[in-house]
């Protein structure tokens, strides 16, 4: 199915190849339109439901490569597919540096066409999703900038009361939200009572309290984790639940509120606005959403200070980064901003590069100059080995990270097995440390970040970073960036997929040519 429903653009002056690529298109469910000039293709462009166009090379009106600078410039993220004759080759390769995705040669082959157009499909949904969820990051970047101005200057009780209904109206606006509530543990620890929230139509003293380890609320409390359910009736974690007419939707997330390994309460997001079901890029903006306001929280009268006062210390050596446990950071204002830059990076590569190797690059050179760190690189499993394999690095010039790794060793392996952060000052001093693999050629050890790679909830590689000495990062930080590297690697193996697709098919039509 086309990413987002997206339609494709056919743009040929022939009659044959219009129809029979629309032929080939309906057969296969996938919306399109044809025309056959270049000017009327420009015009089309502007349609946004388009995501994909086809495009001949050769053009009555206007040159095939001046369409696709045009429809470049005029639309980034349009995917676009070149048309061409044997003897076109010096223009293909013009396309492919103006930004064409892939070209197909005449005459066309239908399996080859269909490949082509859904990767082309795939990597437009990736780009949108992308370009989506930069601005959701930055509406929530946005967001908690201002409620933390708004907050200095207010007396205890004012700052509880502006802290906790600001935390339920960013979760609404950002993860668009009809229903929110924010829970908090009473004195005894016992209970979670609901102190603010959006949309659920009663006083906050009608709204029932939740037993700990009990119900949606307490479950995600006990575990101490974010949550996502797709649907809360098939879920077994949930069996007997039973869903209320209270909820339009059966799906939800949900995160604790976490401070010195402890959570002490949640924020609940339920019926998102039109419908439809909350996903992984929810989860992830909630988790992060969840994390500042419990330092903010943490920070004033919300809970008694030896319960939940976030102390700023390195990371404990036997275990790995949790919600609450952050390396030490500067101003929490300065560093949204650095994760919101970090995220917007790796965001821009994915819009801008579709070959695997240029993709990483792109993502990890950034990262290198904003952690700071060197090397920085990603790994992903070898299918065949179990190993950790180098797909990309940047090393600042520094030392350049090992080739491949062993899955199971070191603080390295534990992340890929255990899917948990790891962040240490001194990675010596962990017990789990060694030095075969937690460090990069070199053999000098340094503050070290590695993060987990996943993709549909298995971690398929990691990401790590040497920072530099007096560099820091935070929980925070290895959340956006492994999030956000993890979709920058779904859109490689993809297009590996693909790739493989187009070499299997093509083979198969040489052998049956012998």
């Amino acid at each position: 199915m086309a990413g987002h429903g997206a339609g494709i653009l056919v743009v040929d002056d022939e009659r044959f190849y219009r129809e029979a690529i629309g032929e080939i298109l309906v057969n296969e469910g996938l919306p399109y339109v044809a025309v056959e000039t270049g000017e009327r293709a420009i015009e089309m462009a502007a349609d946004s439901t388009l995501g994909v166009a086809v495009l001949d090379i050769r053009l009555p009106d206007i040159d095939g490569i001046q369409v696709l600078a045009r429809l470049r410039e005029m639309r980034p993220s349009l995917r676009v597919v070149m048309l061409s004759a044997s003897t076109d080759q010096e223009l293909v390769l013009e396309a492919l540096r103006l930004g064409a995705c892939d070209y197909l040669a005449k005459p066309l082959h239908d399996e080859e066409l269909v490949l082509a157009v859904r990767r082309a499909l795939e990597t437009y949904s990736v780009t949108t999703d992308w370009v989506q969820l930069r601005g959701r990051l930055d509406r929530l970047v946005a967001r908690m900038e201002e409620l933390a101005r708004r907050l200095c200057p207010l007396a205890a009780a004012e700052r509880s009361a502006m802290l906790r209904e600001g935390a339920v109206q960013a979760a609404s606006e950002v993860l668009e939200a009809d229903k929110v509530s924010l829970m908090l543990l009473d004195e005894d620890d016992k209970v979670l009572r609901v102190v603010a929230a959006v949309g659920r139509g009663l006083s906050l003293e009608e709204m029932d309290p939740v037993v700990a380890g009990e119900g949606v609320a307490g479950i995600a409390l006990q575990r101490c984790e974010p949550m996502l359910v797709v649907d809360v009736e098939s879920d077994p974690l949930f069996a007997g639940f039973t869903h209320t007419e209270r909820y339009r939707s059966r799906s939800f997330t949900i995160a604790p509120l976490i401070a010195q390994g402890r959570a002490f309460g949640v924020l609940s997001v339920t019926d998102r606005a039109g419908g439809g079901e909350f996903g992984s890029d929810d989860l992830s903006l909630l988790r992060l959403l969840a994390m500042q306001i419990s330092e903010l929280m943490a920070a004033g009268p919300e809970a008694d200070a030896s319960r939940v006062e976030v102390e700023q210390v390195a990371v404990a050596a036997a275990a790995p980064l949790r919600a609450a446990e952050v390396l030490p950071k500067g101003d929490d204002g300065e560093e949204l901003d650095r994760d919101s830059e970090l995220a917007r990076h790796i965001c821009q590569a994915v819009v801008d590069e579709v070959e695997p190797a240029r993709l990483i690059q792109a993502a990890l050179r950034p990262l290198a100059g904003l952690l700071p760190a060197a090397p920085v690189a990603l790994y992903l499993f070898d299918g065949e080995t179990g190993e950790l394999v180098l797909q990309g690095q940047c090393d600042g010039g520094v030392s350049a990270d090992r080739p491949r790794l062993a899955r199971d060793r070191g603080l390295t392996g534990s992340v890929s097995l255990t899917g948990h952060i790891v962040a240490s000052q001194d990675p010596r001093a962990d017990p789990r440390f060694d030095p075969e693999v937690d460090t990069p050629e070199s053999g000098s050890a340094g503050p070290l970040l590695c993060l987990p790679l996943r993709l549909r909830g298995k971690v398929v590689g990691v990401f790590r970073a040497f920072l530099q000495d007096g560099a820091v990062a935070s929980a925070r930080t290895g959340e956006v960036l492994s999030a956000a590297l993890s979709a920058a690697v779904r859109s490689v193996l993809l297009y590996r997929s693909l790739v493989e697709s187009i070499e299997e098919v093509a083979e198969a039509r040489r052998a049956a040519r012998r």
